[in-house]
């Protein structure tokens, strides 16, 4: 059964600010121990604080009520910022990637200790950032999103962390380039899936934890039922589905209770809120949607 979203504005908030902080401190401390892979976590940190205000943002649209343009309200929002939070982090990505490999061939000389104690601040704070999300992130694919995205940080300034510590040990400045392309990396990996999936979720695709044949099969086998067409599925938001489709039964409408019950099955099988069902109750009804869509 679907449950609400809890509401989580203030660990938004606090979590935003937060993050300001350690990217203000990442940002200045990084330029002055030329560190790349401090002004990488600083640039990823960046896009959380982004991401963190758009899918805030996101999650107050889609408490909006529906109007007579934006039937089914704003929920939507939340597939656009989730979209264009894997956008920018791509990007910001991109640029510090390549400030990483020209600094390779003359890297300048790198502040170990500076590092060690900045990259240490951004674990505490991605740490506790991420533990305010913790607890809602079984019941809601955008909490769980943000504690792992947060969790991830944690770990990348710990690697900054390392880092730094060989480097106040060595000198080898190398080093400082070499972790910035690792971060890199791990974050381009651990974003493709969010692009991916979203871009999808944008493009109105099944959901990915929902088999269209299994709602297929269903549908086509509920007593009275002869075939089904025109079968839609679609993420309404990141936690919210709808389905509408087309049953043919030649036995006549069953009634109300019927079209109920099936909705309440969808919902508690399949996790779809929202379901339109139209009943054709003659073989030869001229439906224009029958071979329309396959």
């Amino acid at each position: 059964m679907h449950v609400p979203p809890r509401d989580f504005t203030a660990a938004f908030a606090i979590g935003t600010l937060l993050n300001v902080g350690i990217v203000v401190l990442e940002a200045v401390f990084g330029l002055i121990a030329h560190s790349t892979a401090l002004l990488a976590d600083a640039g990823h940190n960046l896009g959380d604080v982004l991401g963190l205000l758009i899918a805030w943002a996101a999650a107050a649209l889609a408490k909006r009520p529906a109007t007579a343009r934006f039937t089914y309200g704003l929920r939507g929002s939340s597939i656009l910022a989730a979209l264009w939070n894997a956008l920018f982090l791509m990007v910001v990505m991109g640029g510090i990637a390549w400030e990483a490999i020209q600094r390779f061939a003359a890297p300048p000389p790198v502040h170990g200790y500076i590092v060690m104690a900045v990259a240490a601040a951004g674990m505490v704070v991605n740490g506790l950032s991420a533990w305010l999300f913790a607890s809602g992130r079984h019941g809601d694919i955008n909490v769980r999103g943000a504690f792992l995205h947060l969790l991830s940080d944690a770990l990348v300034s710990f690697g900054v962390l390392c880092a730094g510590a060989v480097i106040a040990l060595t000198g080898w400045s190398r080093l400082d380039p070499a972790v910035t392309l690792v971060i890199v990396a791990i974050i381009v990996y651990g974003t493709w899936g969010l692009l991916r999936d979203s871009f999808s979720m944008a493009m109105a695709a099944v959901p990915g934890e929902i088999d269209p044949t299994a709602v297929r099969g269903y549908l086509a086998g509920l007593g009275g039922v002869s075939r089904i067409h025109d079968l839609h599925i679609w993420p309404m938001s990141t936690t919210e589905t709808a389905l509408t489709c087309h049953l043919v039964m030649p036995g006549g409408h069953p009634g109300d209770a019927f079209t109920m019950r099936v909705a309440n099955e969808l919902q508690m099988r399949f996790d779809i809120q929202h379901t339109t069902l139209q009943v054709e109750v003659t073989e030869d009804a001229d439906c224009r949607l029958a071979t329309a869509h396959r």
